[in-house]
């Protein structure tokens, strides 16, 4: 087999899986265990008593560029951790969206969807089992950080053809 083959068949999904896992992790329980008994309870709760839920979304920023004008303010690490954190844990999303890709066909607006849908669905799971609040500004930050990955991606590939074109030139000139 192939070392492209078996780079592209096995180990891109199995480290995006990783990845995926990774992002849940952080996103969802802060480095913390994952907790099932806790979710399903947490979720009952919230079925039973929708009001729970409904208190969530009133704590959630839906105003854009609210907390992230208040992080740059404030400036503290913490601050400066939920901007570039953020931005910096779906960078990867959009290097895997590429490499998954047929030949790295995916457009921009497709890694903006994608990327958009992930960051959304984590928003809405933590408002469902109260885990955290949702913002509005953490789907831009998520979201410029899958189109900077496909940004540093494409860069990437291009820059790494023309240095081999240039390589290629100067062998055959030398010979």
């Amino acid at each position: 087999m192939k070392k492209s083959k078996l780079m592209n068949g096995i180990m891109v999904p199995a480290l995006f899986a990783l990845y995926v896992y990774a992002v849940f992790k952080v996103i969802l329980f802060k480095f913390g265990s994952i907790d099932i008994p806790f979710l399903w309870h947490q979720l009952q709760r919230n079925l039973e008593n929708p009001v729970h839920i409904k208190t969530r979304l009133q704590l959630a920023n839906f105003v854009p560029l609210e907390s992230i004008s208040n992080n740059i303010q404030g400036l503290s690490s913490h601050d400066l951790i939920n901007l570039f954190g953020n931005i910096a844990v779906f960078m990867p999303y959009g290097i895997f969206l590429l490499l998954m890709s047929n030949n790295q066909r995916m457009s921009l607006i497709g890694v903006f969807t994608r990327s958009l849908g992930l960051s959304l669905c984590l928003e809405c799971l933590q408002v469902v089992f109260s885990i955290g609040s949702f913002d509005v500004d953490d789907l831009i930050l998520n979201v410029s950080g899958g189109l900077l990955g496909y940004g540093v991606f494409k860069f990437y590939t291009k820059f790494t053809v023309v240095m081999l074109s240039v390589i290629q030139d100067r062998d055959r000139t030398a010979i």
